[in-house]
């Protein structure tokens, strides 16, 4: 079967998860503080990991086209259409932008002006980091994502109406390919300072782009991975052997031990650099977050370096579903520990200044790292509920678009060589 058919029951099951993530995030605004911390924080967790999930796809495609990699042709509609997704991620981001500019939430240290005159270190940042470039990074760099995304895609629907003698659109792909590589590598990091790194205003680090790039990319590669396997048992995709799964598992084991390199060079840089200001970031996550931050290592490098090592576990389905699973949560987890502590350090000072007596020796105790606080320490129950929703929603964005082509495409000049994929 080529053609795939968005079923009733996967859309219900889609809309059910929806439910369950909107009915969470209403239970998390309704118990939540002054300022709504965790449901300001979750949403923004939720809506820049998708929509990153979102950007490598298509980021990662056009490195693939380049590199002229014949194998990925058999499925790569999958990643067109997962890219589709970066639409709905501008609106959702474009809410945290009418936040930043309506101060309804207190996400953001910078973005509180009288704060910014007395606070040396972020008036040198203020050119940077402040309400027109957090605009401008989401909606014009977001933007060009996008429309490399749909444009990218387009051109691939195109070449199965031509003649498979006939290859106009596929140079055309390579041209679009090679110019978004480069503007999608350099406005991700801007879109990713603003994003993420600015939560913990005064704390910088060169390497944090490459490092939340790969932390989105090889959750895509294992949601790619996922899905293949999901749409064969459905009877899709038999074109696809354990020769593509065992390259898309050699990917999630490299990026996976890249990650780590980044992880790990960022404690170095402390180091060898003497940035001593590097040094706060790290302490604060390993003295009052050490499950979440030790977690993620082990999730995210351990676990599945100890599984993918072996050359045959690349290729059986169980150890690929349970490491592809654990890679997709693990950065999931990654990126909580990103937001969760510098949301929550803002929101405490916020609160102090608005009421002293709402805190009072609570905001002592989190410092310390006394208090253990549900949704901050470690994701919750309505964390884990907003996530299936979000997973809910990106999948049917997803779905939708495979209805929209064939899930192999025609007259691809390298789909003969993805087909007889040997390794």
């Amino acid at each position: 079967m080529n053609q795939f058919v968005f079923e009733t029951k996967q859309r219900n099951l889609f809309f059910g998860m929806m439910a369950l993530g909107v009915l969470c995030m209403i239970l998390t605004f309704v118990g939540d503080d002054a300022l709504h911390t965790r449901f300001w924080s979750n949403f923004l967790h939720n809506s820049l990991f998708f929509t990153g999930i979102a950007f490598t796809a298509v980021l990662f495609y056009c490195a693939q086209i380049i590199a002229y990699s014949g194998w990925i042709t058999v499925f790569k509609r999958l990643w067109e259409a997962a890219s589709q997704f970066l639409i709905v991620g501008l609106v959702l981001m474009g809410v945290i932008v009418a936040g930043v500019w309506g101060h309804f939430h207190h996400l953001y240290h910078w973005a509180d002006a009288p704060e910014v005159i007395k606070d040396e270190v972020l008036r040198h940042k203020a050119a940077f980091l402040n309400p027109v470039w957090y605009t401008v990074a989401t909606f014009v760099f977001g933007g060009a994502w996008y429309f490399w995304a749909a444009k990218m895609r387009k051109i691939s629907i195109e070449q199965d109406e031509y003649g498979t003698t006939e290859y106009k659109p596929y140079y055309k792909s390579k041209v679009w390919a090679a110019a978004f590589l480069p503007i999608g590598g350099f406005t991700s990091a801007a879109v990713i300072w603003q994003w993420v790194m600015s939560l913990d205003a005064h704390w910088y680090s060169t390497m944090f782009a490459w490092y939340t790039t790969i932390s989105w990319l090889v959750t895509m590669i294992a949601f790619t991975i996922l899905l293949i396997i999901y749409l064969k048992s459905k009877g899709y995709y038999q074109e696809i052997t354990r020769e593509h799964l065992h390259d898309l598992g050699k990917y999630m084991f490299a990026f996976s031990v890249f990650w780590t390199y980044l992880w790990f060079s960022q404690f170095m840089l402390i180091w060898y650099g003497n940035i001593g200001e590097e040094t706060v970031y790290f302490q604060n996550r390993m003295d009052n977050y050490p499950v979440l931050y030790w977690g993620n290592l082990l999730m995210n490098f351990v676990l599945p370096f100890l599984i993918l090592l072996r050359n045959d576990t690349k290729r059986k389905y169980g150890s690929l579903i349970f490491t592809a699973s654990l890679i997709f949560f693990g950065h999931w987890w990654d990126f909580f520990q990103m937001v969760k502590p510098g949301a929550l350090h803002t929101a405490h000072e916020a609160i102090a200044k608005m009421s002293p007596a709402v805190v009072g020796g609570t905001e002592e105790a989190a410092k310390h790292g006394a208090e253990f606080l549900m949704g901050f320490t470690i994701p919750g129950l309505l964390e884990v509920g907003t996530f299936v929703g979000f997973i809910g929603l990106f999948l049917y964005v997803m779905f939708h678009n495979l209805t929209k082509a064939g899930l192999v495409p025609k007259n691809d000049p390298f789909l003969a060589e993805s087909l007889q994929h040997h390794v």
